[in-house]
């Protein structure tokens, strides 16, 4: 199995560190100049945490998953990035030539198994499983054939979405898609060690056991390596941004009728070069 990295608490305190199938073995301890995870990326560290957790004994058996990059400054959505998905809105556009892409912030983002929140604002909560690349080496224009060169590690995101709030402007989809706690990443890190992981991969969101989504990464209309190239032109990319690369079809407002989530729901999102990231629903309190 590929090495895992997450970000959890025990006890009422974070930690980072290296996940097996027994627990976690806590790595803060023995790299005290990077505080969190997000500071392993942005140094370009995987590789030694990694290899500092071979032999190591498990630290925590029980622990609750937090949002895999808590310190994260810049998170940018493709959206719209399957084929269907355009079909999707019936609006009898064309495929675009360029990709849509908005930004989130990680105030939005919960871990593994914790409840997405649905707002009393809206029940319009819905799902979109992908694939999020986290990039460890800074660039500008960077070329396609370069491009994977670029990535540090990936994760699985459910990018939640308040549906009617991306309808309140005519451009816009900012305010629907930045709820807190609507939406999450995790469960880990996987380091990003060979093209198959990407190329290979398969998106399969379920609810409630009921398959929604399934679809392959090679049938993107954008796919990574043009993302990247794209998002570089405008943009320098800096290790530690994630890029959440676009969901496929079968989220729940296209469906007739729409369906949803709701309280007592469990979504898991499940890519097979990398895990599974599953989260159940609640309601805000307020």
């Amino acid at each position: 199995m590929s090495a895992r990295l997450a970000s959890y608490s025990a006890g009422g305190d974070s930690f980072y560190g290296a996940v097996t199938d027994a627990g976690m073995i806590a790595l803060n301890d023995a790299f005290p100049q990077w505080p969190t995870l997000f500071d392993a990326v942005v140094a370009g560290g995987l590789e030694q945490l990694v290899q500092a957790a071979v032999g190591q004994s498990v630290t925590h058996a029980q622990v609750s998953y937090d949002m895999v990059l808590p310190g994260a400054r810049r998170i940018l959505c493709v959206g719209v990035n399957f084929p269907d998905r355009n079909a999707e809105y019936k609006d009898g556009s064309e495929q675009p030539k360029f990709m849509s892409l908005f930004p989130r912030f990680a105030s939005g983002f919960t871990g593994h198994d914790r409840p997405l929140i649905r707002p009393p604002e809206s029940h319009q909560l819905d799902y979109e499983g992908e694939v999020a690349i986290v990039i460890g080496k800074a660039g500008r224009r960077i070329a396609q054939a370069d491009a994977y060169d670029h990535i540090a590690a990936l994760t699985i995101c459910n990018e939640g979405t308040i549906r009617d709030w991306v309808r309140h402007a005519k451009f816009n989809v900012t305010q629907g898609k930045n709820w807190d706690r609507s939406a999450a990443l995790g469960p880990w890190l996987v380091p990003f060690t060979d093209a198959s992981q990407l190329d290979d991969a398969r998106i399969i969101t379920r609810v409630n056991g009921e398959v929604r989504q399934d679809d392959v990464l090679s049938r993107m209309m954008h796919p990574i390596r043009r993302e990247i190239e794209y998002i570089s032109t405008f943009m320098e990319l800096l290790p530690g941004d994630i890029i959440v690369t676009g969901t496929p079809t079968g989220s729940g407002a296209r469906l007739d009728p729409p369906q949803f989530l709701k309280p007592g729901d469990v979504v898991e999102v499940e890519v097979n070069t990398i895990g599974t990231l599953r989260n159940t629903v609640e309601d805000e309190v307020v």
